[in-house]
């Protein structure tokens, strides 16, 4: 089972030493991959209608995740670099495709592009995509299915409700198709991954909703025969204590889980140290299990 960090970007106030350090201290431990939460902006929750849901705040700070991963690139080697979702459908789908195959390509082919559909509908707005907040998800499906196509490097030829593409092409291409993976606590986002993800992200429930989930993906996959290799991953917080961060492990890892992150925010950790100390803890447990 392969192991992860999320970046704890809501304690470290927007410090860019501090996305370095966390970092390159994830590698030098032996993390595999490095998984980074996506805003664009921050809403004032109070006086909405429909109200907000998230748990973010005008008052979190977010870094950009692909800005982020073309930095973390640079200075470090091999631990993947995952979105941890970005929110695809207030983005536009030829420029995630340009920017994620840039990142594929100065990382040697280290990104996961873990998307979702997001439930803050004051972002789409300010976004000026307020109209595809209604059907974000048909949305998610069609970029998928043409950024797939952008990132083959060949002309491309495609239309669908919201993208005309007439014989352009994405150059230079990454040098793969770059895996996409789905997150989110739905029954369609478990279906729309089931049909045409990479694998699945489980974030922020417990662990039961996600061994749950993962047996309804793998029934749905295969009902329509899809056999190909697909992943999950379940991102785990810190503050279960050490007491259980073994007995969480081994149970998704005799679930089928194929890996597993650990999440430092809401520990009461406010430097960049802590959290470093934090993963080392975690990560001799995961070594154990």
């Amino acid at each position: 089972m392969r192991t992860g960090v999320v970046y704890p970007q809501i304690e470290l106030g927007g410090d860019v030493g501090a996305v370095k350090a966390f970092a390159q201290a994830a590698e030098d431990l032996g993390y595999d991959h490095l998984l980074v939460y996506d805003h664009v902006l921050g809403a004032e929750h109070a006086g909405r209608e429909p109200a907000l849901t998230g748990p973010y705040t005008e008052s979190d700070p977010f870094h950009e995740p692909l800005v982020m991963f073309g930095y973390l690139a640079g200075i470090t080697e091999s631990i993947e670099l995952v979105t941890g979702v970005i929110i695809l459908p207030q983005r536009q789908t030829a420029l995630v495709a340009k920017q994620a195959a840039d990142v594929d390509l100065y990382s040697g082919g280290r990104l996961r592009l873990g998307v979702g559909v997001g439930w803050n509908w004051v972002e789409y707005d300010a976004l000026e995509v307020g109209d595809y907040w209604g059907r974000r998800g048909a949305r998610q499906a069609d970029q998928v299915e043409l950024m797939r196509k952008l990132w083959s490097g060949e002309l491309v030829e495609h239309t669908d409700t919201d993208h005309t593409v007439v014989r352009a092409k994405l150059f230079p291409a990454p040098k793969r198709q770059i895996p996409v993976w789905f997150g989110g606590f739905s029954t369609p986002a478990y279906d729309r991954a089931a049909g045409i993800g990479d694998g699945f992200i489980f974030s922020g429930r417990q662990l039961d909703v996600a061994v749950e989930a993962k047996e309804r993906i793998e029934t749905t996959r295969a009902e329509i025969g899809r056999e190909d290799a697909f992943g999950f991953e379940s991102i785990m917080p810190y503050t279960n204590g050490s007491d259980r961060w073994f007995a969480d492990l081994e149970r998704w890892r005799q679930a089928g889980g194929s890996h597993a992150s650990v999440v430092t925010m809401g520990a009461g950790l406010t430097t960049v140290d802590e959290h470093i100390d934090a993963i080392e803890s975690w990560h001799s447990a995961a070594a154990s299990a």
